[in-house]
């Protein structure tokens, strides 16, 4: 059996702390799918194509590692890909808290479905794409906390 994980997210943008928590899971996993959620009542900061772009060259040369767009909810968005496993990341005891609910939510849609937490490395833990997408607006350096350049 394939271990094929998704790992959601809006990416606005893909941070550092994302890359790492993929090439972490790259040990668990026989497949990562980087499932960017296309929430059409949300503005983006960076276009979903950008964010497609920069996401395939950071992890250009890992065929493991693939990266779709979505609508709709994480646990049908699995399924219907066949992946057994929802990857998530940690920075705090506040992220766990939500994505503990979530992922209850996630096991009613569908049972088989299980969520794996990830701890961010404590280096990263403090990257938070909403602080990056404020630098960026700003003309503030970004730089150090992408996994690409802008």
């Amino acid at each position: 059996m394939i271990r094929k994980a998704v790992f959601p997210g809006s990416f606005d943008p893909f941070t550092k702390g994302h890359e790492d928590v993929v090439k972490r899971a790259l040990g668990l996993f026989d497949e990562i799918v980087i499932a960017i959620g296309n929430n059409s009542n949300k503005n983006r900061y960076f276009s979903l194509d950008l964010m497609q772009e920069k996401i395939k060259e950071t992890f250009k040369g890992e065929t493991r590692v693939s990266i779709m767009v979505f609508q709709g909810l994480t646990a049908q968005f699995a399924k219907s890909i066949k992946a057994d496993f929802i990857l998530r990341g940690l920075r705090n005891t506040t992220d766990f808290e939500y994505e503990n609910s979530i992922s209850q939510a996630n096991r009613v849609i569908n049972n088989e479905l299980e969520t794996v937490f990830l701890i961010t490395s404590p280096s990263l833990s403090a990257i938070r794409s909403t602080i990056v997408r404020d630098l960026h607006k700003y003309g503030g350096p970004v730089d150090e906390f992408l996994p690409y350049k802008l």
